[in-house]
């Protein structure tokens, strides 16, 4: 692979004629770091990756690639590949010539450019199906090809658009490890748009949450869990509830609450409204008199020891070091 090299965006904004896509974005991504663009549709996370990689004009500001600024280099010059959402293989070709085409294009000689595929092949564990088309192959074994393909180039920084969306579950959890693996191997910068919060979790090294053009927050997949930056962070990625103390506001997971059935009534006490199986972890949804709704997971064992039912009176509770502090 090529020598990884840090990325940088300063000011980076993209408009649709008056609509702002990315809005003045400045981040840094270090060589070697699996990153994942997280975030709802819309949020500007999949124009970001088109712009690094050549598909989308830059609308103002820079994307620098070591100390090179490369808005004006075309897609083939920057050092980068992309893996499309769809993967994008040529149906009329089979797996080799799929992933040897951009040698092709360069006019490397045939023998030469089934070597590198080969190599490639091998590295996604796919050498055993080079003569097969696409249209012969599951979907797994498509993506497989279609990062073969993206890596034959050699790039120091690969793009990935939902890589993992077309999968089923069982696969997807697969498929993930192996990005992962792969990249580590490789030691080249990994930059995955997902809306998936688990996937980003999972993956990533550096967790970048955007929302409407702008980053809310970026750091480790701990921190981001753990700290979240601000109550949009905290519903987005989940498995927090949100609580309002005064002006203050403070995010509590939800594991980190403890349930108690009440025989009498109080002040406090709220109803178990909805319970939701999880497998090893149980979802309890409480509201209170006010229709304010608190969510719980406890372990399986733990819900069925305490017999826990629709309608019970409940009490809440959690101690203080649990709540962390949302900024406005």
């Amino acid at each position: 692979m090529t020598n990884p090299q840090n990325l940088e965006f300063i000011s980076l904004l993209k408009k649709y004629d008056d609509v702002i896509a990315v809005n003045k974005i400045n981040l840094k991504i270090n060589s070697g770091t699996y990153c994942c663009l997280l975030g709802p549709s819309g949020c500007g996370k999949t124009s970001t990756l088109r712009m690094i990689a050549g598909h989308e004009e830059i609308t103002n500001g820079k994307i620098l690639l070591e100390n090179t600024i490369i808005n004006e280099l075309p897609p083939a010059k920057r050092g980068t590949s992309m893996m499309f959402q769809n993967y994008a293989l040529f149906p009329h070709l089979n797996c080799i010539d799929n992933v040897a085409f951009a040698l092709k294009i360069k006019k490397i000689n045939k023998i030469k450019r089934y070597e590198e595929a080969t190599k490639i092949l091998k590295m996604v564990q796919m050498q055993n199906f080079a003569d097969r088309f696409p249209g012969q192959l599951s979907g797994g074994q498509q993506q497989r090809i279609a990062l073969a393909r993206s890596l034959i180039t050699k790039p120091s920084i690969l793009l990935l658009d939902e890589p993992l969306s077309a999968l089923d579950p069982f696969l997807r959890i697969k498929m993930r490890t192996e990005l992962k693996n792969l990249q580590k191997k490789l030691g080249i910068t990994f930059i995955h748009v997902t809306h998936s919060q688990e996937e980003a979790l999972a993956l990533a090294d550096l967790v970048v949450v955007m929302n409407k053009g702008i980053i809310e927050q970026s750091d480790t997949p701990y921190n981001v869990f753990n700290k979240p930056k601000n109550e949009f962070i905290a519903n987005f990625v989940g498995s927090h509830n949100v609580i309002k103390d005064g002006e203050k506001k403070y995010a509590v997971r939800m594991d980190q609450i403890k349930i108690k059935v009440m025989k009498t009534q109080s002040e406090k006490f709220m109803k178990i409204k909805e319970i939701e199986f999880q497998g090893e972890k149980v979802k309890i949804c409480c509201s209170d008199k006010n229709n304010i709704h608190m969510f719980v997971l406890v372990d399986d064992k733990l819900f069925f020891k305490n017999k826990f039912e629709l309608g019970q009176n409940i009490n809440l509770d959690w101690k203080k070091s649990s709540s962390h502090v949302l900024e406005k």
